[in-house]
């Protein structure tokens, strides 16, 4: 299985960083899990009439995977600008990659409750038109106090946090195989209404 995780930001910093490539070295067993950065994206503009060469690059990778991961923190209750912007890119163009994708949503800050907010946020507009995105049920992962979670190896600490990153992440995976069929039928019957109205 093949994954492509986003790192919901554009700092040079990030535990949200961390915590993703974290993921790709524990369950590397398990799945392939591309990273990708939103740095150096540029800003949403509906001027544009073609998607950029870097957005249409994520949107392909995204298409060719067989589910989402994005790592979010939390900037006043709400996901990053960066983040926000890639993701109306990601429902404007003629390419929407998003729609019946599997998502799993993660995410850490550095206060107690972790990226609550931000999560409820994402969730909120990935149910948005254009992007349509079948998100993860339940299964939230939120790390607080992210500054002392991690040892200097960039690997969680916490026994209990890791155990419940294991059990969502798998959830991910069985939530994915079983949407496989359900999406290529949705795909057929997308293809097959097109070619009625050509």
């Amino acid at each position: 299985m093949k994954l492509i995780a986003i790192v919901g930001t554009n700092a040079s910093f990030s535990y949200n960083r961390k915590l993703l490539w974290y993921m790709k070295k524990h369950f590397v067993a398990e799945v392939e899990i591309e990273i990708v950065e939103i740095a150096e994206l540029p800003l949403f503009t509906e001027d544009s009439l073609d998607l950029p060469k870097k957005i249409l690059e994520i949107a392909e990778a995204i298409e060719d995977s067989e589910g989402l991961i994005i790592s979010t923190p939390e900037y006043n209750h709400g996901i990053t600008a960066a983040l926000k912007s890639l993701l109306e890119w990601l429902s404007w163009g003629a390419i929407q990659p998003l729609v019946n994708t599997p998502v799993m949503i993660v995410g850490t800050s550095l206060g107690k409750q972790g990226t609550v907010f931000a999560q409820e946020n994402l969730r909120q507009i990935l149910s948005s038109p254009g992007l349509e995105a079948f998100v993860l049920p339940a299964n939230q992962f939120l790390l607080g106090h992210a500054a002392d979670a991690f040892d200097t190896s960039g690997n969680l600490i916490d026994r209990q946090t890791i155990s419940w990153l294991e059990h969502c992440f798998r959830n991910f995976c069985l939530y994915a195989k079983s949407l496989k069929p359900l999406r290529k039928l949705m795909e057929t019957d997308a293809d097959t209404g097109a070619s009625e109205h050509e």
